[in-house]
C-alpha cells in the first residue's frame, strides 16, 4: 500500500518515538502520530511522506489512553519545550524506561534492561537555567518546534519563576525605550536572547542580557529595571553577540552590575556559576544521578577513579568524597582552573585534575604506573569515538560507568565495550527532564576479560 499525503487511515499506536511521539503502522510503514499515547486508537490524517519516515496528524481519537490528561500549559501545542503535557506523570515514566529498553535491545544489542527509573518528586519550574528567545513586539518565549519562529509565553511551567520575571522584566524595558529584537534575517534589532541561571540553595539570580551590541546611555537604566523586578538577582551580565545564525552566548562578556558569578550548592559541595559554566539544570534529580554512579563506580568506598569529560569538576568532586581518590580529565583549561577552583573551595584534597582528552589522559596514568579501578564517562550528546573507548579499555579498569544523556548513542557505545571485554551488569534512569521526552541514563559496566 502507498501512503499519500491526506489520506485517513485507522490505526491504532502501538509505541512511543524517541520525541514522545504515538507511532503506529500503516501499510508496513511506521507512521509518528505527535500527541498519540500507545494503546488508543485514532483517525489519522497523513500529512508527509519521505523515504525514510511517515507522519501523520490524529484526527479524531477514537479510544483514549487511561494515561491521557488535559493539557495544563496553555502553550503547550506550540511551544516546543515539552513534548509529555498530555500524559500523566506515570505514564510518562512508563514511556522513558521503555524506551531506554528498547534502545538497548534494538540499537545496543546487548542484554541489558535498566531496573528502575527515578521519578523527580517535583514536576514543576525544576529548571534553574532558562534560554528566552526574544521576538518583535517584543516578546519572550521560545522557538515553535523546527522552527525560528519565537511562541511568546507569559509563564514556563518548567523554568523558575525568577526566571519570568527577568526576561518579562528585559521585554518591558525594551518597549518603554524604543529598543528592537534583534531579527536573524536582516541583522537588524539589539537584544537577542535573555538568558538566567537560578541557585536553588542560594536563592541567587543572574540573568545575563544577550544582544548585538551595548546599550550605551541606557545601560544603566536597564540594570536598575532587572533589579526592581527581581530582588533576587544578585548578577547582571551583558553578552555581546554579533555572531550569525542563533548560536545564543557568544563574543564578550561584560558585568553590568553586581558580582560575575552566582553559588548553588550539589550534593553537599558549594559551586560558583559564570554564564558559561556548565551545570546540571536540575540539580535535584543530578544528585541522585551522581549518587547513583558512585555506587555503581566505589561500591566498597575505595579505590581510584577517572573521570573523563569532568568540565568544572561537579561529578569529579561527589565522587570524591565516597572513594580514595579521583583524576578528573578535561579538555578545556578554564574548565579546569574551575575545577581546581571548586576542590579547594569545598576542601577537597583527594580530587586531582589534568587538562588532557582521554588519551593523553591514560596515557598520564600509564607514565605513573598506575591504573584506574573505575572510570567514569559523561559524554556529549554525541556520545564516545572509538578512539576514547579503545583509551579507556587500554587502562584496564575493573568497572566503567557511562553517564549519558541520549541512551541511542550509549547502547551504540555499550556495543562497542562488550566486544573489547566489558559488559554492561546494571542500568539506570534517571528523570532530569520532567514533562519532556528526555531522559538521563547511568550504566556500569564490569570487565570480564583482562
Amino acid at each position: 500500500m502507498e501512503l499519500m499525503k491526506n489520506q485517513i487511515y485507522e490505526s491504532s499506536i502501538t509505541s512511543w518515538s524517541s520525541e514522545g511521539a504515538g507511532v503506529c503502522r500503516i501499510g508496513g510503514r511506521a507512521v509518528f502520530v505527535p500527541g498519540a499515547i500507545p494503546g488508543e486508537r485514532w483517525e489519522i490524517r497523513i500529512v508527509k511522506v519521505t523515504k525514510t519516515a511517515v507522519f501523520g496528524k490524529g484526527e479524531t481519537l477514537l479510544s483514549p489512553s487511561p494515561y491521557r490528561i488535559e493539557p495544563d500549559c496553555p502553550h503547550y501545542k506550540k511551544c516546543g519545550g515539552c513534548s509529555l503535557r498530555h500524559v500523566s506523570y506515570d505514564g510518562e515514566m512508563e514511556f522513558k524506561l521503555e524506551r531506554v529498553n528498547e534502545a538497548y535491545k534494538r540499537i545496543g544489542g546487548i542484554d541489558l534492561r535498566a531496573g528502575e527509573i527515578i521519578g523527580a518528586e517535583d514536576t514543576l519550574h525544576y529548571r534553574n537555567k532558562a534560554i528566552y528567545a526574544i521576538g518583535q513586539g517584543p516578546v519572550k518565549g521560545f522557538f515553535r518546534p523546527r522552527s525560528h519562529d519565537v511562541v511568546a509565553i507569559d509563564t514556563c511551567l518548567i523554568q523558575d519563576e525568577a526566571s519570568d520575571m527577568a526576561a518579562k522584566a528585559v521585554c518591558d524595558f525594551m518597549s518603554e525605550n524604543g529598543i528592537a529584537a534583534y531579527d536573524e534575517l536582516s541583522g537588524k534589532g539589539l537584544v537577542r536572547h535573555v538568558f538566567t541561571r537560578y541557585g536553588r540553595t542560594s536563592g541567587e539570580l543572574q540573568v545575563t542580557v544577550v544582544a548585538s551590541g551595548g546599550f550605551g546611555a541606557k545601560t544603566q537604566a536597564l540594570a536598575e529595571a532587572i533589579r526592581k523586578a527581581c530582588p533576587q538577582c544578585v548578577s547582571i551580565v551583558l553578552n555581546v553577540n554579533r555572531s550569525k545564525g542563533n548560536t545564543v552566548l557568544a563574543g564578550d562578556f561584560y558585568t553590568l552590575w553586581g558580582k560575575d558569578t552566582i553559588t548553588d550548592t550539589l550534593c553537599g559541595l558549594d559551586f560558583e556559576l559564570s554564564a558559561r559554566s556548565f551545570y546540571q539544570i536540575n540539580p535535584v534529580q543530578a544528585e541522585k544521578l551522581y549518587y547513583k554512579a558512585l555506587e555503581y563506580a566505589a561500591p566498597d568506598g575505595k579505590g581510584l577513579i577517572l573521570d573523563l569529560y569532568c568540565g568544572a569538576g561537579t561529578i569529579s568532586l561527589c565522587l570524591a568524597r565516597g572513594c580514595e581518590k579521583v583524576i578528573g580529565a578535561e579538555i578545556v583549561p578554564e574548565a579546569v582552573e574551575n575545577a581546581k577552583e571548586n576542590a579547594k573551595r569545598n576542601g577537597i584534597e583527594n580530587a586531582e585534575f589534568i587538562c588532557a582528552d582521554a588519551g593523553e589522559a591514560a596515557a598520564e596514568l600509564l607514565r605513573r604506573v598506575t591504573r584506574p579501578d573505575a572510570v567514569v564517562v559523561d559524554p556529549p550528546r554525541k556520545g564516545l569515538a572509538p578512539d576514547v573507548i579503545d583509551s579507556i579499555c587500554g587502562m584496564n579498569p575493573q568497572r566503567v560507568v557511562y553517564v549519558s544523556c541520549d541512551v541511542s548513542t550509549q547502547a551504540r557505545d555499550l556495543k562497542l565495550f562488550e566486544e573489547k571485554g566489558y559488559v554492561a551488569t546494571k542500568a539506570t534512569a534517571v528523570d532530569m527532564f520532567p514533562r519532556t521526552s528526555h531522559v538521563e541514563t547511568v550504566v556500569l559496566m564490569s570487565r570480564i576479560q583482562a
